[in-house]
């Protein structure tokens, strides 16, 4: 089931998929970087560090083993004392090895991905302990690539300390007769160009576990096409139900603007195809104001209003058309407009026209 799962998903993540999964700490992490980040460290030790910390070391050593009567331990502040010096001295000594343990390790996971804080990741989670979660993670694809890499690795690992041995072999047996000072040295020689080896024979399945890392993680995250529709009705919304608000939204619109023709002070119209509902105030506006426009049943609506609140109605079919098509709802009327409406106002104010009048 879970295979048919993972080959219905043949689309790419989106960007909200990476990016939740990165808030949930599934990020990919390649776990042969931090084996090889120690090895490096390692390396680092040996080559700069360790010399050094033994040189001393050994003072504090050599005089508590060749003098072990001077450093009495009678009473309680004769030990404490021994402890201290001891402790002191073994502390110079591992502190800068530690040290650069942790830069490594911190740098092997610092450069793969950005550090995050997600507690979810500590959190308990009972599946991490299933005996099928854990059977599955052993046998399946990551179980079988886990093995191949340990393979690689113990077969490259063999490989390198048996040519390292053997190459150094004749010193091996020549440090027989060499004096026994120099045989710390020797070891540690021998010691780095096993590390060195090791680090350049791994640094091949470095690469490709980063690769792979990368690739299985965005496998992982693949949909299918119904997640992706999903995710796309979620983060836009429903097409029908933004279509069904944007429906509301316009009906409200429509009787607002209905509502405020029984503001206006005259409507002009085509008898039934076009209403312009107008507004002139001097003390408002330098010119006359849409308040409302509509065709067939709106325009209807507009005279209706117009009709019970003794709004004059007048009907000039060319106007009422290039009102409609030049001015929207809320703006004043366009200059070219003035005289015919002037006109229009000049003849109702004069002549006290009825109601409904036909302007030719």
């Amino acid at each position: 089931m879970a295979e048919h799962d993972q080959e219905s998903k043949t689309e790419e993540p989106t960007e909200k998929k990476v990016r939740d999964s990165l808030d949930q700490g599934k990020i990919p992490v390649s776990r042969e970087a931090s084996v090889f980040a120690s090895m490096a460290a390692l390396m680092v030790i040996q080559a700069f560090l360790i010399g050094q910390g033994v040189q001393g070391l050994t003072p504090t050593l050599k005089n508590l083993l060749d003098d072990p009567a001077g450093y009495p331990i009678g009473t309680a502040a004769d030990a404490t004392n021994l402890v201290t010096v001891v402790g002191l001295e073994a502390l110079r000594f591992l502190v800068p090895l530690v040290v650069v343990m942790v830069v490594f390790s911190l740098a092997s996971s610092l450069l793969q991905n950005v550090p995050r804080l997600v507690l979810q990741r500590i959190t308990p989670d009972l599946s991490r302990i299933s005996p099928v979660a854990g059977w599955g993670r052993m046998f399946g694809m990551k179980g079988f690539v886990e093995f191949g890499k340990s393979v690689f690795k113990l077969t490259a690992v063999s490989a390198v300390v048996v040519f390292v041995l053997r190459s150094s072999e004749a010193r091996a047996f020549e440090a027989m007769y060499t004096d026994p000072v120099a045989l710390p040295e020797m070891i540690l020689t021998i010691a780095m160009r096993i590390v060195s080896a090791i680090c350049i024979a791994t640094i091949v399945l470095v690469a490709i576990d980063l690769a792979w890392a990368r690739f299985s993680w965005r496998r992982e995250l693949r949909m299918t096409k119904q997640e992706i529709k999903d995710e796309h009705k979620q983060s836009e919304g429903d097409p029908l139900v933004k279509a069904r608000l944007r429906s509301l939204a316009r009906d409200r619109s429509r009787q607002r603007m209905i509502a405020s023709a029984a503001r206006a002070t005259l409507v002009i119209a085509n008898p039934t195809h076009f209403a312009i509902a107008l507004r002139y105030n001097r003390e408002e506006n330098p010119a006359p104001l849409v308040v409302a426009k509509g065709m067939d049943a709106i325009a209807l609506k507009i005279r209706a209003v117009a009709e019970q609140n003794r709004i004059p109605v007048i009907e000039n079919k060319p106007l009422a058309r290039a009102l409609y098509e030049a001015v929207q709802v809320d703006q004043v009327i366009p200059a070219e407009f003035f005289r015919p409406v002037a006109e229009i106002i000049y003849f109702l104010q004069s002549k006290q026209a009825p109601r409904s009048e036909k302007v030719q």
